[in-house]
């Protein structure tokens, strides 16, 4: 059975913003590496083991030349554009369809594009595993990262027990959850971090929808008598018919229904960079702990703060603590860091 790479690419990054913008968001950004942006990296990260006509990006019509002009190697028909966004399920089901009118009968893994991993062999030796997974039990498998330290800002899996590389059934999905519960989580050995990675046959998916989600289940079919009217994301149909989806995740539509969910612990260095703050975990920082990048700073008196510019202006700090400052042509953010999962109130 064929498999085929799904990289969810439509989020606004907005918790990046000065940097990120609704052309260019997090995604396109050069965050990680100086010369790759992440879903560059992202998609190099499975051509080992996919080819490139096989990887298909979703995305919408702002992002797209952008997305096109970062991964020039990959088929124009592979980029998908979603009309509207109505949340992972209907972005998810869109392009199963999709796809499978491209690649039939295919074992889908879906990947977001702004993520980091450290162990990309272990990642790919996972992914492995789960697709034949997916393949032989017709179950929807799922990548549990065992905590490092009690997060707040994560969903959790619940399990009998978690054996990094065994795959397990998941007995509960967890919302993000508060400090005192996310310490008894990380304590109690049995919740993993919820990726937002799935891996599953196309057509276990459509069944799935078909019983847990009937409208989005019919909604799909209309899509799909399109034919190729589903690939124009202007076609007046295609608008009315998404139009008519309800905004819900793949989680809470069919991941926590689903009878047959099975995660794989793991631990090969994953981070979803979902804020500013995320970026100390991947960079050192000086002897002051701050973590410079693009810029020239002087910081006396001050600590564990982030400064970032693209202009490479001097930055001089006096006497603050945990702050992202963050400077480009057009904007300059100063924030705390705990409220940088906060940016977005500021658009």
């Amino acid at each position: 059975m064929l498999s085929t790479i799904l990289i969810m690419a439509g989020g606004a990054g907005e918790r990046f913003w000065p940097l990120s913008t609704r052309e260019r968001p997090k995604q396109l950004l050069k965050l990680i590496d100086e010369k790759r942006s992440l879903i560059q990296m992202t998609v190099e990260r499975v051509l080992p083991m996919v080819p490139a006509e096989r990887i298909f990006i979703a995305t919408n019509a702002v992002q797209a030349p952008a997305i096109r002009e970062d991964l020039p190697f990959l088929p124009q028909q592979n980029i998908i554009l979603e009309p509207a966004f109505k949340d992972t399920a209907a972005a998810i089901g869109f392009a199963s369809i999709v796809i499978e009118s491209i690649c039939p009968g295919s074992v889908m893994a879906v990947l977001a594009s702004d993520h980091l991993i450290k162990n990309e062999e272990s990642f790919r030796e996972t992914l492995t595993q789960a697709i034949e997974i997916a393949e032989r039990d017709n179950a929807i498998v799922t990548l549990g990262v065992r905590p490092s330290y009690p997060e707040t800002g994560y969903g959790y899996l619940e399990t009998k027990e978690m054996e990094i590389g065994k795959p397990v059934k998941v007995l509960r999905f967890c919302e993000k959850p508060a400090p005192d519960l996310a310490l008894e989580y990380f304590k109690g050995g049995r919740h993993l971090w919820n990726s937002g990675m799935f891996i599953f046959k196309v057509s276990v998916m459509m069944d799935a929808f078909r019983r847990l989600m009937p409208n989005h289940a019919a909604a799909f079919e209309k899509i799909a008598a399109l034919g190729e009217g589903m690939r124009d994301a202007q076609n007046h149909d295609l608008i009315n018919i998404f139009n008519t989806l309800q905004k819900i995740s793949i989680d809470f539509g069919v991941m926590e229904k689903f009878e047959n969910t099975v995660v794989i612990p793991v631990d090969f260095g994953w981070s979803d960079i979902g804020s500013f703050p995320a970026l100390a975990d991947v960079f050192p920082g000086n002897e002051n702990g701050t973590v410079v990048k693009g810029a020239e700073v002087n910081d006396i008196s001050s600590t564990n703060n982030i400064v970032i510019s693209t202009t490479g202006k001097k930055i001089s700090l006096l006497g603050v603590d945990d702050m992202v400052i963050v400077e480009t042509p057009d904007n300059i953010l100063i924030c705390s860091k705990k409220e940088a999962q906060n940016i977005k109130k500021l658009l």
